[in-house]
């Protein structure tokens, strides 16, 4: 069973739109920022892809909420649905959920109600949502709720989403755990140390094909989704190769037929040999291979957010006919060896079916696959 993409919406560091967001990737402009939101000299990281939205000398609670809401109207607007969303599901998926909030809360006194901690107070009150959930599933949340929403059979139409404000709390604990000291987020490059984090929303709307009056952006022919539980940070390079190869059972696609791969591409030494690898072996003797990029060298990693952030670029790198380069990288690193990375400028030429990899702690795995609009 497939469905369409009838809507789309993103906000994220570069951008408040998704061609304000493929346009800047394709210009390959430096984004990392120093921190802004907290005092940068408790820790060893001094950088992040934060949105500039904050208020001179302070932060703000509900961030995360606020772009949500934003993505989902934007989203619906895309889609021609009105912003009556009772009958409409609403599937989030996020890392942090509005934790910065709770720390400002208790830091700070900020005035943070118990209810607005939930994501589905907001979508009630903004669109009358009655039936919403939100998934929790670290770096892959997003996509789970896209295979999620897939799996709805009493729906013709599905919004899912994506958010994830900064905190300090994980910044923090990224920052002891992590043995490099980052000081920007290269992915696959033989320098890579460690991720920072980035912020931003991503929203599409999902209609069972055939079932919308609108225009059709993409088709999601299928999800795959795991949960290996192999090692609380490391991931396992079989759960990751179960989930892509279900990915593709479900989409009914053989790796030579994948054109385009939006990699994970966290920048941590152990995620991006174990996703070079896998690739590797899946892609193996398939002609010259697909084209693979990792949008988290612009945007920072966007946690639960990233992997639907990767898919809406994906569909537009299918409708511009181009695939924007893995900003800084120099020198792959030996496990990347053979694979197609973009480097220094847009590779030219339309994909027609694409990979989005998402691969979380815990070893949270998802995989999409989606097919241009015909």
């Amino acid at each position: 069973m497939t469905w369409d993409v009838t809507g789309m919406a993103a906000v994220a560091n570069i951008g408040a739109s998704p061609e304000e967001i493929f346009a800047a990737l394709c210009a390959g402009q430096e984004s990392r920022t120093p921190l802004r939101a907290w005092d940068p000299d408790k820790y060893r990281a001094a950088y992040a892809y934060e949105i500039d939205d904050r208020p001179a000398g302070g932060d703000i609670p509900r961030r995360a909420t606020r772009w949500l809401t934003a993505v989902v109207r934007q989203a619906v607007a895309d889609a021609g649905l009105g912003e009556d969303l009772s009958q409409v599901p609403v599937l989030v998926g996020t890392t942090m959920r509005e934790q910065r909030s709770l720390e400002l809360w208790w830091r700070d006194g900020a005035d943070v109600a118990l209810e607005d901690l939930h994501f589905g107070t907001a979508l009630k009150a903004a669109f009358g949502a009655s039936t919403t959930y939100t998934f929790a599933n670290a770096c892959s949340a997003s996509l789970y709720a896209l295979g999620l929403a897939t799996d709805m059979i009493e729906a013709d139409t599905v919004v899912v989403a994506g958010t994830d404000a900064a905190t300090e709390s994980g910044f923090g604990t990224l920052d002891r755990v992590q043995n490099g000291i980052p000081d920007a987020l290269r992915p696959f490059d033989a320098t890579h140390k460690g991720m920072l984090m980035g912020e931003g929303a991503a929203a599409v709307v999902v209609q069972r094909a055939g079932t919308g009056s609108g225009p059709v952006h993409a088709r999601v022919r299928g999800v795959g989704m795991n949960c290996d539980a192999h090692y609380a940070t490391a991931p396992d390079p079989d759960g990751i190769t179960r989930a892509v190869l279900d990915a593709h059972r479900r989409a009914g696609v053989r790796a030579s037929d994948i054109d385009l791969v939006m990699l994970h591409g966290s920048g941590t030494p152990r995620n991006d040999q174990a996703e070079a690898g896998v690739l590797r072996r899946i892609f193996h003797g398939v002609g010259p291979g697909p084209r693979m990029t990792a949008i988290k060298a612009m945007t920072g990693h966007t946690l639960g957010g990233s992997g639907l952030l990767s898919l809406v670029m994906a569909v537009l790198a299918m409708r511009e006919g181009r695939v924007p380069p893995i900003l800084g990288l120099a020198d792959p690193i030996p496990e990347a060896a053979g694979l197609d990375l973009v480097r220094g400028a847009p590779a030219a030429g339309p994909p027609a079916i694409a990979q989005i990899d998402a691969f979380g702690f815990g070893g949270i795995n998802a995989v999409a696959i989606v097919e241009a609009a015909r």
